[in-house]
């Protein structure tokens, strides 16, 4: 007689031992990355045209720095290029610009620097070395 079949034996499945899903991370989590969007650049700031003195209020290169208005671009978002009493040029929002104050340092020296010079006055006392001394 033959022999009787062996039964078949299936490893359990492996769907079976299945763990319980990760616990999912808190949507309210800020990523110290992410950039943020100023929703009202897009209406920039008006009142600017060339050649003004402004101050750029923006974070970055020439933060806080006197600058001039070379150029102004009219676009999705307003924005100038401007230059810097140092000598340095930078692209900025218009929302990031505000009006320079009349008496800052910079502006006084352009102004002194328009106006003739006085001759300085000559020193009183003894004449110089180089200078030769009076006939007797």
């Amino acid at each position: 007689m033959p022999k009787p079949k062996r039964k078949v034996n299936y490893p359990p499945a492996k769907t079976a031992t299945k763990r319980a899903p990760a616990p999912t991370p808190d949507p309210n989590i800020i990523r110290p990355n992410l950039a943020t969007i100023n929703l009202t650049a897009g209406a920039g700031r008006a009142g600017f045209s060339v050649g003004d003195r402004v101050r750029i209020e923006a974070s970055g290169t020439y933060s806080g720095e006197i600058a001039v208005i070379e150029r102004l671009s009219a676009g999705v978002i307003p924005s100038a290029l401007v230059r810097t009493d140092g000598g340095g040029t930078r692209q900025v929002r218009t929302i990031d610009l505000v009006p320079a104050p009349t008496g800052t340092p910079a502006a006084e020296s352009t102004a002194a620097e328009s106006e003739p010079a006085a001759a300085p006055a000559r020193p009183e006392g003894p004449p110089a070395h180089s200078e030769t001394p009076p006939p007797e």
